[in-house]
């Protein structure tokens, strides 16, 4: 089995002015080829640093792809130091530059000078047009592995991955196998309990493998298979997906690309259900997922960062002559604004998420305070209580996602 190594080549991704967002996109696809990815690195745009990163890459990688530094400023020094590296001369190529020149002659701008840095490439190189921008590519195929050298711009890396990149490896490598994996979406369980729960499976796992990842206010279950195609690695899934499934029964949320908000935006759906929604410190993430799950089933979005417009919403609830005391009792509250709001925009639901922060914590993640959501139907209300409650954008993604949880749980349970 092919190994690759990804080497992002930039200063700006080092001084953090641009997320690396290439590597982990090759990285899946990569993994869908079945080519084992052991190695990804960064490195600025220096000579002597470029020279021995890709070095030591092609001593320990059968496929090197570097992005970026194929542009034509000073500072793009991607094709001189492969050619280095790979004891090559650095040679003008005519269909490259010709490339180049159709490039600017299509959207009737003056090339300059300098752009023709980007019709060189190392001799003996294969040349890879980039149909959608002026830095093209080009493949060193060296006594260690190969070199695919790519442009850093994502729309034009990941067209030529597709539909060059890939290709290539397949018949290069006759790669035969492919690596397919399932995601199961946990919430409400935490990381350390997954593992409780199924940590046999991912201590014996040999094909499929089977991992966890945590993130906020989710769990995500992967389960990794080697076959010779995705039908075949899919029923090696199978079983152990079913397995997983029955342990954590109804925490599972979703798989694979599907969100918390495509489940809720079916489920709402196909019971023609409509939501109405008050937040406060989630600053409209609730009602802004809700929206884009189903905009037929959202009815209104209420965000309300101050007393006042509080209290203004409660003038429509079912005793505003309460107001006084419901401001004092965050539970109770909380109820309200579910039921003021759903019965405002005339809807079958209202849910509400009211948080309480404690002033003294000021950490990103998990920060203290309490996060109140209560869920009615007019009549019927049902609620959760969590001990967190925080500005940051975990926080904020923690109590959405536990919102939306409630609300997937009560109609799949027919509340309504």
């Amino acid at each position: 089995m092919a190994n690759a190594e990804i080497v992002a080549i930039g200063s700006e991704l080092l001084l953090g002015q641009i997320v690396d967002t290439n590597s982990a996109w090759m990285a899946q696809r990569l993994t869908a080829l079945g080519v084992n990815l052991y190695f990804t690195s960064v490195v600025g745009d220096n000579p002597g640093r470029m020279r021995e990163v890709i070095q030591r890459a092609l001593e320990r990688a059968d496929i090197v792809i570097t992005s970026g530094g194929l542009g034509p400023t000073q500072d793009d020094l991607t094709r001189e130091i492969v050619a280095e590296v790979t004891g090559r001369k650095l040679i003008l190529d005519a269909g490259l530059l010709e490339q180049v020149e159709e490039h600017f002659r299509r959207r009737g701008r003056t090339m300059t000078p300098n752009n023709r840095r980007q019709g060189y490439m190392p001799e003996g190189a294969i040349p890879v047009k980039n149909p959608n921008g002026t830095a093209p590519s080009f493949i060193v195929e060296d006594p260690r592995g190969v070199v695919f050298s790519l442009p850093g711009v994502p729309v034009e890396l990941k067209w030529l991955f597709e539909n060059e990149v890939e290709p290539y490896l397949r018949k290069k490598f006759n790669l035969a196998e492919v690596i397919h994996y399932r995601v199961l979406k946990v919430v409400g369980i935490g990381e350390s309990a997954v593992d409780d729960k199924i940590g046999y499976l991912i201590a014996n796992s040999s094909n499929p493998t089977v991992g966890v990842l945590a993130l906020p206010g989710q769990v995500d279950v992967r389960i990794a298979a080697k076959a010779a195609n995705k039908d075949q690695a899919m029923n090696l899934i199978a079983p152990v997906e079913a397995e997983v499934r029955g342990l954590l029964g109804n925490a599972i949320f979703a798989a694979d690309q599907e969100t918390m908000e495509d489940v809720v935006g079916r489920l709402l759906r196909a019971r023609n259900k409509t939501v109405a929604v008050y937040e406060d410190l989630t600053c409209g993430n609730l009602s802004e997922r809700l929206q884009v799950a189903s905009t037929e089933s959202f009815g209104a979005g209420v965000i309300c960062n101050s007393e006042v417009a509080i209290r203004t919403l409660l003038t429509h609830g079912r005793n505003p002559a309460r107001t006084d005391a419901l401001i004092q009792d965050a539970e109770a509250l909380t109820d309200e604004l579910a039921w003021s709001v759903r019965h405002q925009a005339r809807c079958d639901f209202g849910l509400a998420l009211h948080a309480v922060t404690d002033p003294g914590s000021t950490v990103q993640n998990l920060a203290r305070g309490q996060s109140y959501v209560a869920l009615t139907d007019g009549e019927n209300f049902i609620r959760r209580l969590s001990t967190s409650a925080g500005r940051g954008q975990y926080d904020r993604s923690r109590m959405t996602l536990n919102a939306l949880d409630l609300l997937r749980t009560a109609v799949l349970e027919g509340l309504g």
